[in-house]
């Protein structure tokens, strides 16, 4: 037990510290002690913590914001592909082409996968991530990457102390972007027995499910035919679509009712349609505040988003995504589908709980650039795509923060800067507001904070 009058461990003094809190205010310092908040406020309010063993930061006029959490990011995969991504373009990365990576064998194997994307997430002021499907539907999958031992991997990383961030897992009982079944699903919450957690480190929460694929592959499932006539399809096993749909919802109603989180990958307008639907549904049954949620959504009619906010379902999508595909989605489904197409503004307006993500390797973990793109909405290219769907500065952020921490129901113990909280820190080297947002990806990332440790400082 500590009290007001304990030195804190760590001060930050002199800059602006955006708390995002329920108003969004802002501090000049923060003090940090046992490896939670300890005090937020003006510099002459936070001084009287600072002790002879305080280490004392001066901002000299840099952000701090709370811990970044990359809500929706393939941290093996990641890690056994680095720096190669699956737009390099939108990364920046200097042109590096797209190789898969050997296929990951032994735990060894993952286990340095998983070290090296913490390491990187480390240094991008990233402090909590959700590893977004492994299990035993991918134990013979063609990578290594997302079969069930992944998950031992990162608990026993998690264990020993050696992970650089807080990790929450989803498990997956069907393929990687393809087929499942009802059935598998049904047999695999069962039987299969995921780790137990590791408080503060690594959470099994729930579960994946691959409802559709995506537009411009014309594999996402529409109400609009593509170019070719089609409406894509499902995913999941059965002979039409009322088959399939019946058994989606199936599986939605089987993880729902077995406690577990559901994030569903959905993309087409008549997907997201049926998944919100169904998760609406398997609420209502028993009331439960189960923090499901769409992962993508490409494209969401009004309809659809009012039923996400009647009912406290979240939305995950990556901005990254529509600055980098839009025309393609145009030349698959027409213009006339990019009025319901990545609708994080209407999202917003019409009270869902956004979380903005990078889906890395799909994208890359730097969420400034993802920042940059949902409040720009512009491309490598210069161009801006769906300006009206273009977030404030502030809504981005929470977007990376407190919003994420909702989603792992962890809103009370991280996601914002106030006093109790665990000390997750990313310190931005400038002031944010002098900042132009296409200026931000090359901002460097002054300090990272986990647990009140600096785990990344440049020098």
């Amino acid at each position: 037990m500590t009290d007001e009058s304990t030195p804190a461990d760590l001060v930050l003094t002199g800059g602006r510290v955006h708390t995002a809190d329920a108003r969004d205010r802002q501090a000049e310092a923060v003090a940090v002690r046992a490896g939670r908040i300890a005090r937020v406020g003006t510099a002459a309010e936070v001084a009287p913590l600072a002790g002879r063993g305080t280490r004392v930061v001066r901002l000299a006029g840099r952000s701090v914001l709370p811990g970044i959490n990359d809500s929706h990011l393939h941290g093996v995969w990641l890690g056994a592909m680095w720096p190669s991504l699956l737009m390099d373009q939108l990364a920046g990365s200097g042109g590096h082409a797209h190789e898969a990576p050997s296929r990951l064998e032994t735990s060894a194997d993952r286990r340095r996968a998983i070290l090296r994307t913490s390491g990187l997430l480390a240094s991008l002021g990233v402090t909590s991530y959700t590893e977004p499907g492994l299990g035993p539907g991918e134990d013979g999958g063609p990578s290594g990457c997302f079969g069930s031992a992944a998950l031992r991997d990162y608990a026993d990383l998690a264990a020993e102390g050696a992970l650089k961030a807080r990790v929450t897992a989803l498990m997956l009982f069907g393929e990687l972007d393809g087929r499942s079944s009802a059935a598998e699903l049904e047999k695999g919450l069962r039987e299969f027995v995921p780790p137990a957690d590791v408080p503060g480190r690594f959470r099994v929460a729930g579960v994946k499910i691959f409802a559709d694929g995506i537009p411009p592959m014309r594999t996402a499932w529409t109400d609009r035919p593509y170019a070719d006539g089609g409406h894509g399809a499902l995913l999941v096993d059965g002979a039409d679509d009322g088959e399939r749909e019946a058994a989606l919802r199936a599986m939605i109603g089987m993880a729902h009712g077995a406690g577990h989180q559901i994030g569903v990958h959905a993309t087409g307008d008549r997907a997201t349609r049926v998944v919100a639907d169904a998760l609406a549904a398997a609420m209502d049954r028993d009331g439960r505040d189960a923090r499901h949620y769409v992962i993508h959504g490409d494209l969401l009619s009004p309809a659809t988003l009012r039923v996400l906010a009647s009912r406290r379902i979240g939305l995950n999508t990556q901005a990254g995504i529509p600055v980098a595909t839009e025309p393609m989605l145009a030349a698959a489904l027409g213009e006339d589908a990019l009025r319901d197409a990545w609708p994080t503004r209407d999202a917003l307006d019409a009270g869902v709980r956004l979380s903005l993500s990078s889906d890395a390797p799909v994208l890359t973990p730097d969420w400034r650039i993802g920042v940059a793109a949902a409040v720009t909405r512009r491309g490598v290219d210069g161009s801006v795509r769906g300006a009206a769907q273009r977030l404030a500065l502030t809504e981005a952020l929470r977007a990376y923060t407190i919003t994420p921490a909702w989603q792992d129901g962890a809103e009370h113990e991280k996601g914002s800067i106030e006093p109790g909280k665990v000390a997750d820190l990313c310190v931005l080297d400038a002031d944010l507001l002098d900042l132009e947002p296409d200026a931000l990806p090359t901002v460097p990332v002054a300090m990272t904070v986990l647990d009140g440790r600096v785990i990344h400082e440049l020098r």
